[in-house]
């Protein structure tokens, strides 16, 4: 009887071992078959990674343009701490683009995206926020009451209304 049960556990946990594999598997080949690339998690539309272009290149085609639709890749500086409604990516000359998601339709996380790697897709616009939209984007990143008190002229920035966004895992 103990040689019986033996033998069945050990039948139950090849199978579910060969299942699991064969899930890991399938999952694997949706990922790829749906064209978005393992380690990287998907937020908003779904967008593959090809066709980005770098901050420098994108910085350059910004030069003397208003508005244009691009796909760039970047690093991360920092996500919206309340919501994950915004995160700030680095420029090639240094400066900070604002990254906000199309109609308020999804999310980033809150934290742990600082140094990550995040393609987008969408709209880029040359833009002038306001003391008060500045105001509440430090105030959103946690910043103290001095910092944001000191904010008192608005800014012109590029700004990105970003369709879909790839960060590598």
């Amino acid at each position: 009887m103990k040689k019986l049960f033996a033998l069945g556990c050990s039948a139950l946990l090849v199978l579910a071992c060969n299942t699991a594999s064969h899930d890991a598997t399938a999952q694997e080949q949706a990922r790829e078959a749906s064209g978005k690339p393992l380690g990287m998690t998907s937020y908003g539309a779904e967008i593959t990674p090809e066709g980005a272009m770098s901050m420098a290149e994108f910085t350059k085609a910004m030069t003397g343009t208003e508005t244009m639709d691009a796909k760039v890749e970047g690093e991360i500086n920092a996500t919206c701490a309340v919501k994950g409604c915004w995160m700030d990516m680095r420029l090639a000359d240094g400066s900070t683009m604002k990254v906000r998601f199309k109609d308020y339709g999804f999310f980033v996380p809150k934290q742990g995206m600082e140094g990550k790697v995040a393609i987008l897709q969408g709209t880029a616009t040359r833009e002038t926020v306001d003391v008060a939209t500045l105001r509440h984007y430090a105030e959103d990143a946690g910043k103290s009451k001095e910092e944001i008190e000191a904010i008192t002229e608005p800014e012109t920035s590029i700004g990105f209304i970003a369709e879909g966004v790839l960060i590598r895992d």
